[in-house]
């Protein structure tokens, strides 16, 4: 069945195709159809994710997935939250995932308080209509390095230390950090879901 997926992040993709292939779904863009990315206006995971999972519903007619993911900072009062592939441009830099990181770790100079929390929320939708989607969200809880750290992974990988594993995300092997990331987290009940409602 093919599942058409509310992003056009190839790291999203990636991921997600390889969390979802027990499912049998194929995994496709929606720019891959000429679909516009859909507007983001609310100040939630979940309700930005939802408007994704419909807009892309909408106008491909295929059952959709969509994610909201971003990084909470403690000390920031959980920001940048839904803004934070954004993150940078507030502070005069280009929107990029090397920026994002750049800025934050300007930001937290000088902050002994690190804790952080990785969030995704995922939404599917059957239909654009669908009165009854599905939610699942993963939330991952570590630090903020003093500095980027290893080469796997994308957005906050490289700084997001995780305790239970001394390394950062990026330093982790592909199959582990997708095992327990925040978006591993969100497929893995969005997998558990879907086999007991859709399948």
């Amino acid at each position: 069945m093919k599942m058409l997926l509310a992003s056009n992040n190839p790291g999203k993709l990636a991921e997600l195709q390889t969390l979802f292939a027990p499912l049998g779904f194929e995994l496709i863009t929606q720019g891959s159809l000429g679909i516009d990315e859909a507007p983001e206006p609310y100040h939630t995971f979940v309700e930005n994710a939802l408007a994704k999972a419909r807009h892309a519903a909408r106008h491909s007619g295929l059952p959709a997935l969509a994610d909201d993911a971003g990084l909470c900072v403690d000390a920031f009062g959980g920001l940048p939250g839904v803004q934070t592939a954004f993150y940078a441009t507030q502070f005069g830099y280009p929107k990029s995932d090397d920026n994002n990181v750049r800025a934050l770790l300007e930001q937290m100079q000088g902050l002994a308080h690190r804790r952080a929390a990785m969030v995704s929320t995922l939404v599917a939708l059957r239909s654009a209509e669908d009165p009854e989607p599905l939610v699942a969200v993963g939330r991952v809880v570590g630090e903020i390095a003093q500095e980027p750290v290893g080469s796997n992974g994308f957005g906050f990988d490289p700084v997001m230390f995780i305790p239970a594993f001394g390394q950062t995300f990026a330093q982790l092997p592909v199959e582990v950090k997708n095992a327990n990331s925040h978006r591993g987290r969100a497929a893995a009940a969005m997998v558990a879901l879907m086999r007991e409602r859709w399948l």
